[in-house]
């Protein structure tokens, strides 16, 4: 019989980064509240959270990074200036943030790495299983890969990492996962990680992307494991103890995603993410497509 494991309530956001590669937009302006259409990156994000059950979100700052704690809270002089001119589309827009999950916020302090970044989540979590949310990688809801991680983890217990398959010279960008495959062609067992590997030593083509479901035993590692790559301390090197060996903390396994991602960020990424999505809208699409396919055309004579 398949053990029950316990349920999963908390998702963790590290957003502490200072986006440096979105300079000088980011200068002022957090990253994570950079728009995807007219909705900040960190608002899909928790969306994706509360969408797989989650609702208690904790979300892990740094300095500058005030705008993120204000868009999730209530702005009561424009919800009131909305209400006098009787918009309530937009009221109802400016309100859904403020009543998406109960959030929490804590400040990294000293950008240390995003396995010290998970740490500081520590004290919240206590010990129980959570799901970490990377604010770069926006998954299409119709996808549901976090529903499927805490599915596994709570059959297998242990920790889930999503992965997707990428082509073999793009894997130095990469986490790489080495893997042993199960019954389920989703799931995969991990035998090993490492950060960034160069292509010709690469495990395989699995690289992982930015969610996990994770033991609470990840923080006993967390606190032993000693700077890595970049001088960081590396989630990645955490998650190869595990691997390595199932009595620190259960198994290790892998969720292969196949679905829509959106990577925002890097600035190309994130340009193609809006036109995505755009299109997509239901408001916006068919305008936006007609022009898009004009421009194209143009720029196609053109050259």
């Amino acid at each position: 019989m398949t053990q029950a494991h316990p349920r999963i309530s908390k998702a963790v956001i590290p957003a502490a980064g200072l986006g440096t590669r979105f300079l000088p937009a980011t200068k002022a302006t957090p990253k994570e509240m950079l728009p995807v259409v007219d909705k900040p990156a960190i608002q899909y994000v928790v969306e994706e959270a509360v969408s797989a059950g989650l609702d208690d979100v904790l979300m892990i700052t740094g300095r500058n990074k005030r705008p993120l704690e204000d868009h999730f809270d209530r702005n009561y002089e424009l919800e009131s200036a909305l209400q006098k001119k009787g918009d309530a589309s937009r009221l109802a827009k400016v309100q859904e943030s403020s009543d998406l999950a109960t959030m929490h916020y804590v400040r990294q302090g000293d950008p240390r790495g995003l396995g010290h970044a998970v740490l500081c989540a520590a004290p919240h979590v206590g010990h129980e299983p959570f799901a970490v949310l990377l604010g770069d990688d926006l998954i299409d809801p119709r996808d549901p890969l976090l529903q499927r991680m805490i599915e596994i983890q709570e059959r297998h217990g242990g920790s889930v990492i999503a992965l997707m398959e990428v082509a073999p010279e793009q894997i130095h960008l990469y986490g790489c996962a080495a893997v042993d495959a199960t019954a389920e062609g989703d799931v995969v067992k991990i035998t090993g990680l490492v950060e960034k590997p160069d292509p010709a030593e690469a495990p395989s083509n699995y690289a992982i992307i930015g969610r996990y479901v994770l033991a609470p035993e990840i923080f006993d590692v967390l606190r032993k494991t000693e700077p890595g790559r970049g001088g960081e301390i590396q989630l990645t090197d955490a998650l190869q103890q595990l691997a390595a060996d199932e009595k620190l903390g259960g198994p290790v396994h892998g969720v292969v995603f196949r679905g829509r991602r959106y990577d925002t960020g890097d600035r190309g990424d994130y340009l193609r993410a809006i036109v995505r999505l755009a299109c997509e809208r239901e408001d916006l699409g068919p305008e936006f497509r007609t022009w898009l396919r004009s421009y194209v055309a143009e720029e196609m004579q053109q050259s």
